[in-house]
């Protein structure tokens, strides 16, 4: 065998070695293994021949210009997969997604800069063009053995019973029929490429139909004309305080538990001593790891917002909010977002009286990287902007508060501080830059989870801390977690959030109607309460219209 037919072999192995390795990437870091790599892809043959017969004329070249593309297309689903796997315990849905790309980029650059943000979009971007290049290059390959009459005819006659295994394998692995034992142990692989793009286009069929029968629910609302509402309430404020990355992992992860459950005890029992009552249970978020407007939606609106889709459907709704009902019932309610750097169309649909976005706040001091301020200062600055006059001498609130010291990447953690040493924030510049920053602490998993443990613990201070400070006249606190961080960080495998109800006996004691548990510790056998029922159930526990 002379060189040139080497350098020919060693061609056709190199362009088949690349098909063969973007054919089995994976979309899941379990399926991240060694392992993977034995798995042979069912499309390899038939892609071969396909492109065999098509050969290097006009036709050969659109159709390799556009199974490149379906290549790279699948590729980059695949690794959006992967992404939203880790991050939020799910696959990535193109049709309601496509938002976590801008939001993925405002978390890069706040946590790690600007400039490094953008060396790895380049170096992404860079990545998928030498991918595509390469599948070029591997396809041209392949298509250059269609000169030959003997190459045609063999591609012909392998063209049709290698689709006929891989739709075979498809059909099995998504149950649309169960193949013999005999017939499955013999097939070779898996043709989970064209499996994923199957998937991806029943995905939007399905995910349109979901939408349909969601705007449909929305317009059904069991709360329409009850009333009346809030009443039990007096004139006394609800004040509903989200807190980022909270979750049941707290309370099941022994590398959190001693420390959380802790601190809880610790403010129960200051609590107490001020006469204030406190309830706990657990409710259910429609997600994990990110994308915490589902959950305030869900809250807010008594909607299971598992979708940026369905959110989005939900702002198109006639839909009416908790807020909605608690400006008819006369009060003012009033959003503190200071997570919100950018202006929020959106919160004009949930019914606010007043949105206080980042720099509607007052905060002068500098950002803990991604997070804009210390939760003590948002809490002080609720307090500033909507709280100075007691309760009784205004109009009552009800408020929505997004705490956001827990939010990766977690650090640094300041201390609770005195409230009048608060000012306009500065204070909080001395912690601002403290410690390793988070592309150094990222790198390893062991040091995220103990910033994680010590962000949360500063959250549940500084609510413990706002409560505390308000003893003599207290609001109605509800403090719940929007969702578990990523599973990597949580240990956990659930949705649960805990809640804790915090204020004047009368109001609190209310709350035993749904067997929530006396204390700030929730009981692990405690009902969960799925987080569109949290309007209602508020609504139904605290006015007297609603049964």
């Amino acid at each position: 065998m002379g060189h040139g037919t080497m350098s020919t072999g060693l061609r056709a192995l190199v362009a088949a070695t690349i098909l063969y390795l973007v054919l089995i990437q994976p979309n899941h870091p379990a399926a991240l293994t060694w392992g993977a790599l034995g798995v042979f892809p069912l499309e390899l043959p038939a892609l071969l021949a396909l492109v065999v017969l098509a050969g290097r004329g006009a036709a050969g070249t659109v159709l390799r210009g556009l199974l490149v593309a379906l290549l790279v297309i699948i590729a980059l689903l695949k690794l959006a997969d992967f992404g939203t796997f880790i991050a939020y315990n799910r696959g990535f849905n193109l049709m309601v997604d496509y938002n976590l790309i801008p939001a993925a980029w405002e978390l890069a650059r706040g946590s790690f800069g600007t400039l490094q943000a953008a060396a790895a979009v380049a170096v992404a971007g860079g990545a998928v063009a030498l991918v595509a290049l390469a599948l070029w290059w591997a396809l041209g390959v392949w298509a250059g053995f269609g000169r030959a009459r003997a190459w045609r005819l063999g591609a012909a006659v392998l063209l049709v019973p290698a689709l006929a295994v891989a739709v075979a394998e498809i059909g099995q692995a998504r149950r649309a029929w169960t193949l013999p034992p005999e017939i499955r142990q013999a097939i070779p692989g898996a043709a989970f490429t064209a499996r994923v793009a199957l998937e991806r286009a029943q995905q939007v069929r399905d995910t349109r139909a979901d939408l349909a029968a969601f705007r449909e629910a929305a317009r059904r609302d069991p709360m329409a004309g009850a009333g009346p509402l809030f009443d039990h309430l007096g004139d006394r404020d609800l004040i509903l305080i989200y807190v980022e990355s909270y979750g049941r992992s707290s309370f099941e992860n022994p590398l959190y538990i001693d420390t959380h459950t802790g601190t809880l005890r610790a403010i129960e029992a200051d609590l107490a001593a001020r006469g204030l009552a406190m309830r706990a249970g657990w409710s259910r978020a429609p997600m994990v790891g990110g994308q915490s407007w589902l959950a305030h939606g869900s809250v807010a609106a008594g909607m299971w917002l598992d979708t940026q889709g369905r959110y989005r459907a939900l702002l198109a709704s006639p839909r009416r909010t908790l807020l909605h009902y608690a400006q008819a019932e006369g009060r003012r309610t009033v959003a503190i977002k200071p997570a919100h750097v950018f202006p929020w169309p959106e919160g004009d649909y949930f019914g606010f009286d007043a949105i206080y976005n980042a720099a509607d706040l007052g905060y002068a001091g500098e950002r803990f990287n991604w997070v804009t301020m210390p939760d003590q200062f948002t809490l002080h600055a609720l307090d500033r902007l909507e709280r100075a006059a007691p309760q009784g001498t205004r109009t009552p609130l009800v408020v929505q508060v997004a705490l956001v010291s827990s939010h990766a990447p977690f650090l640094p953690v300041p201390p609770v501080i005195d409230w009048e040493a608060i000012g306009d924030g500065t204070v909080f510049n001395q912690w601002a830059s403290t410690g390793d920053p988070p592309e150094v602490v990222w790198r390893d998993h062991d040091r995220v989870r103990e910033k994680f443990r010590l962000a949360i613990d500063y959250s549940l201070q500084a609510v413990g801390a706002w409560a505390a400070r308000h003893a003599e006249d207290p609001p109605l606190i509800v403090m719940l977690g929007d969702h578990e961080p990523a599973r990597f960080i949580s240990g956990v495998d659930g949705f649960d959030v805990p809640v804790h109800v915090i204020g004047p006996p009368d109001l609190v004691e209310r709350f035993d109607r749904l067997g929530w548990t006396s204390g700030m510790i929730p009981d692990p056998q405690t009902p969960v309460l799925r987080m569109d029922g949290m309007r209602d159930a508020l609504m139904r526990v605290l006015g007297s219209g609603v049964r």
